[in-house]
């Protein structure tokens, strides 16, 4: 997206960070931008967070939000992703259990950047860190990963539309296009 920040893209009107508060709000404890950069807009209910170690990509950002949230776990969602729903987060929390994760994953693959992470996973991301291994795909090989498919997200709408991301105008382009049909 050529630099811009995409938690500020219009999708019918709302930018993707207002529309990801609505789906959050009363579901977790605190609202957390890790390594937001832009201006907080007045009267939304976030904090923004430093990255711990600058430059390691969304896995530097899951260890920020792992060691600020004490004993809690972490919701983490990248801020590309219109489309989440409250009901399907909630459902991602409350699948949690006995797991280090829980991660949907689709025909796409796995969704890391919209899970739930235990403090369990607090030592092998600051591991990988370490070791320079910074791909979320790594980090779940090590873990006890409670694997969310496509079937159980029915009740919430179709997973790829709830999963799709912005990366490209290309992206909000066909985001567009299934919101009309």
């Amino acid at each position: 997206m050529a630099g811009r920040d995409k938690s500020q893209l219009l999708i019918d009107g709302r930018t993707i960070l207002e529309r990801q508060i609505d789906a959050l709000e009363g579901l977790v404890a605190r609202i957390r931008l890790v390594g937001y950069r832009g201006t907080v807009p007045a009267g939304l209910p976030v904090s923004p967070l430093a990255d711990r170690r600058p430059e390691c990509g969304p896995l530097g950002g899951l260890d920020a939000a792992l060691a600020a949230a004490g004993t809690d776990d972490v919701l983490l969602l990248a801020c590309d992703l219109p489309n989440v729903t409250r009901p399907m987060l909630a459902h991602l929390i409350h699948l949690r259990g006995g797991a280090d994760a829980v991660v949907p994953c689709t025909e796409r693959g796995y969704h890391p950047l919209c899970a739930v992470y235990a403090q369990s996973c607090r030592e092998p991301v600051e591991r990988r860190i370490e070791e320079g291994s910074l791909r979320m795909q790594d980090l779940l090989s090590e873990l006890k990963v409670r694997v969310v498919t496509g079937p159980e997200f029915e009740p919430f709408g179709e997973a790829d539309r709830l999963l799709a991301n912005v990366n490209t105008l290309a992206d909000l382009d066909a985001l567009e296009s299934l919101r009309n049909h």
